[in-house]
């Protein structure tokens, strides 16, 4: 089964949530977002719950990578927000819809995040800006998948901060400093630059040692195969 990837992120609203629009970096989490998706498409599953600010940013990034990408991303969406879904959902051929609850936007929530988080296997949780909504997704997340590693980007300003805090071992200094948020990804996630992206999950080798590119022999000789792993 392909490795999953869960991201939570949002650019808060200084109007909604002052306190953590003060402290968020919008463009470091667009950065972070692309960064992610750049790092992980094609070679792992990513899972995030549809955010009209979010999912657009993963579209410009998905849209350039040669990849099946709606195989390789799935959106939850709660049908509470129907009159509200991005454009941008259309485009990414796996949407997971779930239903409204007593026409409550709390209980409508908590449904779709509790089906995100229990109908896969994380490796990985990251958590990207945000404000109240990525708290929550954060305390039911570790519930659910608690031998999951989280990653809050701290650097990225909002609810990461707080979330970076409240981990048991708290953050080394990359996840608060390093701005390069590709190496960064490449480094926490252990996707390595050689890994090869596959056009969807079924053409992937299941050992991660075998997706690995490796140079053309050169006349004649060794194969130059993995000896440095």
């Amino acid at each position: 089964m392909t490795e999953a990837i869960f991201l939570s992120a949002s650019v808060p609203d200084p109007k909604q949530s002052p306190r953590y629009a003060s402290t968020a970096d919008s463009v470091a989490i667009t950065a972070a977002v692309g960064a992610l998706v750049y790092v992980t498409l094609g070679r792992r599953m990513l899972v995030w719950g549809g955010h009209p600010a979010i999912t657009p940013m993963i579209w410009v990034v998905a849209e350039s990578i040669g990849v099946d990408y709606g195989k390789w991303v799935k959106l939850y969406q709660s049908r509470y927000f129907k009159d509200d879904f991005p454009e941008d959902n259309e485009r990414f051929q796996n949407v997971r819809f779930t239903d409204a609850v007593n026409d409550d936007r709390a209980d409508s929530l908590r449904l779709m995040r509790e089906r995100m988080f229990q109908e896969q296997n994380f490796e990985a949780a990251v958590f990207i800006g945000g404000m109240e909504g990525i708290v929550e997704e954060f305390d039911l997340f570790t519930k659910f998948q608690p031998d999951a590693q989280i990653l809050p980007i701290a650097s990225t300003g909002g609810a990461a901060i707080e979330l970076a805090d409240r981990l048991k071992s708290p953050p080394k200094g990359d996840l608060q400093d390093d701005l390069d948020y590709v190496s960064l990804f490449h480094r926490r996630l252990r996707i390595v630059p050689r890994e090869l992206r596959y056009d969807r999950p079924s053409n992937q080798p299941q050992k991660r040692e075998d997706r690995l590119w490796v140079a053309p022999p050169k006349n004649g000789g060794s194969d130059g195969s993995n000896s440095a792993l």
